[in-house]
């Protein structure tokens, strides 16, 4: 194959698809178009190692300069594409045009805002970016202060990193629970008793009035009338697609770009992957769009692969980690729309555990904490009709009743 391929977004997605495509073989044109003056890197980094300051910054890159030099990838930083004419085949920015034969959209997702706290005026930081998480890290300090508005992944693991820096840490969520979507209650209570452990303010079941400046720090005003200040005020209320490139190039778009089980578009000569993509997942039998490092290495590579004609079809379950002060936790898998009816938890809830979502006796998603032995098991289990009482006798080892027939 040596038609052109043009990838849009300079993220991990796009670094895994370049790579996978070189090594494969592919010897023809290959530009890339990111809006970051940055080396294609990886997020993860930025809410745990590098955030934390074990890491260096160096850690975060995919490759070096000189590996897409060496490897004839023409990477232009700090380009920010304007439109797509899929008709033409081109893709246009301010001064500028590429032509393609294949396209692939990599273009990630943008914090969602908070315009209250956006418009007061008082210090407000997301996390998304290297710079962003620059400058969380400078401003962790003994004594200092953070309100964090979210307890997802990003506020949880903003929160940790802070109470390692010796800050004092308020977290407003308006669910009754951090995690609730993601976990259930069963164990997003287990994550509500480890921040609490840790000396966080989590208090949930609120919702945000106001924000002000007070002088150098930030007001939240609570409906009810409660107030909470901080040095800073860290938004982490999820992420949306970036899409308005597709969409305005009549792409078919609803939550990500929606493409099929081989990451193709509506139109044959497009794909998508990662955060922006809204994949049909052939094991699941639905779509799905994951915000999560696993994915963007995988559906790169799938994207990679279909682009060269090989038909590929991407069915990786999806997979998330977190690192949260002594807990790390990996999760495999998708309850879904239908939710589930009973959740198996084996082991300490204080130490090392592992825990089942099922529906009717199928494993819909697993996960362990601190058992690191645990996921080639619980990835096995999962999409299996195992039974909670199953899973429940601890007088068997995962490994053994993965190897159930």
């Amino acid at each position: 194959m040596t038609d052109t391929v043009v990838i849009v977004g300079a993220g991990l997605a796009a670094a895994t698809a370049v790579t996978e495509l070189r090594e494969s073989g592919f010897d023809g044109p290959l530009h890339v178009l990111g809006d970051e003056q940055h080396l294609p890197y990886e997020r993860p980094p930025l809410s745990k190692g590098y955030l934390l300051d074990n890491d260096e910054l160096a850690t975060v890159f995919v490759h070096d300069a000189a590996w897409y030099a060496d490897h004839d990838v023409d990477l232009r930083q700090g380009t920010t594409v304007t439109a797509l004419d899929p008709a033409a085949h081109v893709v246009r920015w301010d001064g500028g045009e590429q032509s393609y034969d294949k396209l692939l959209l990599t273009t990630g997702a943008s914090p969602r805002r908070l315009p209250e706290a956006d418009r007061s005026g008082a210090p407000v930081s997301y996390l998304r970016t290297i710079e962003d998480s620059s400058r969380l890290k400078q401003s962790f300090a003994e004594g200092r202060s953070v309100v964090v508005v979210g307890g997802g992944w990003i506020g949880l693991e903003v929160a940790s990193a802070a109470r390692d820096a010796g800050v004092e840490v308020t977290v407003l969520e308006s669910q009754t629970l951090p995690l609730l979507g993601v976990l259930g209650p069963e164990v997003a209570r287990i994550f509500a008793d480890l921040h609490r452990a840790h000396e966080v303010d989590l208090r949930t079941g609120v919702r945000i009035a106001a924000v002000e400046q007070d002088g150098p720090r930030a007001l939240v005003r609570l409906e009810g009338g409660a107030t909470v200040s901080g040095d800073l005020l860290v938004v982490g209320v999820g992420v949306e697609p970036r899409v308005s490139l597709a969409r305005a190039a009549g792409l078919a778009t609803d939550n990500g770009i929606l493409v099929d089980e081989h990451l193709v578009s509506s139109d044959p000569d497009v794909l998508a992957a990662g955060d922006v993509a809204n994949a049909f997942h052939p094991v699941l039998g639905r779509r799905v769009r994951v915000e999560h490092w696993d994915t963007a290495i995988g559906q790169g590579r799938a994207a990679a692969l279909s682009l060269l004609g090989n038909g590929t079809t991407y069915d990786r379950l999806p997979y998330f980690f977190t690192d949260q002060y002594d807990l790390g936790m990996e999760y495999v898998g998708s309850v879904g729309p239908d939710g589930y009816d009973e959740v198996v938890l084996r082991g300490s809830r204080t130490s090392s555990f592992t825990a089942f979502w099922l529906l009717d006796g199928r494993v819909l998603a697993g996960m362990h904490a601190n058992d690191w032995d645990a996921i080639d098991h619980i990835r096995a289990l999962v999409g299996r009709q195992v039974g909670a009482e199953t899973l429940r006798d601890e007088g068997r080892t995962l490994e053994q009743i993965a190897g159930l027939s």
